[in-house]
Formats: C-alpha cells, structure tokens, sequence
C-alpha cells in the first residue's frame, strides 16, 4: 500500500497521503466486470488542499471539500475500455461516487456515499 500511495501522490506538491483501499477494490473489481486488466490511466489521485484549493479556484467542476483530499477518489481511464462504459459500470456497482468528465474523457471514482454527476 505505501508504494501505491507513492505512486497516487499529489503530482503537483509532492505530498503522499494514505489512499483508501476500498478505492483499490474498486477499482480491481470494475476492471474485472469489464473483461480487461487492471490497468488504469491515472488523471488524479490524492490532491493536497492546496491544490485542491488551487483547482477549485480554477473550476466549478472540483469540489470544495474533495474525497481526493482524503485519499478517497481518483481519476481514471481503464486501458482500452471507453470511459462511457466505465461510468455505467460503475454505476451499476453502486459502491461510492462516480462522476463522468466526458470532455476531458475519464471517471471519478470514490468511496463516499452512492451518487453520480456531469462535468
């Protein structure tokens, strides 16, 4: 696990946070019901509150109080699955968040409570 919250570390600040390892499960899991290796393209991971900050400042589509912040949401890509697909998969698994960026092509994913939103 700590080489995974290494590898999910806030690109921008460099700060490394615990990631939730529900996250991990689902994100295996989501994988496995697609019929592909877990193999994701990372967008995001854990966000630092300065960055978070920073980012929100920038766009309406970046929460306040972000699960990223909490090692609890990431943004994703599964390697040669549309991420269309993804969104209904995961949806369909009811296990936390997910939120389809359809113009920036990816998925959030977390482990808060079941909901879905556009950005």
């Amino acid at each position: 696990l700590a080489s995974l919250n290494e590898l999910l570390r806030d690109h921008r600040t460099g700060d490394v946070s615990a990631i939730d390892p529900r996250l991990f499960d689902l994100l295996h899991d989501a994988a496995g019901l697609a019929g592909r290796e877990p193999r994701y393209e990372v967008i995001s991971g854990y966000r630092s509150p300065v960055t978070n900050a920073m980012l929100n400042a920038r766009s309406d589509g970046v929460a306040r109080r972000s699960l990223h912040m909490d090692g609890r949401a990431i943004d994703v890509r599964l390697a040669g699955y549309r991420t269309d697909r993804l969104r209904d998969l995961a949806l369909a698994m009811a296990q936390g968040g997910v939120g389809y960026y359809r113009s920036s092509d990816f998925v959030h994913l977390d482990t808060g409570r079941v909901r879905t939103w556009s950005g």
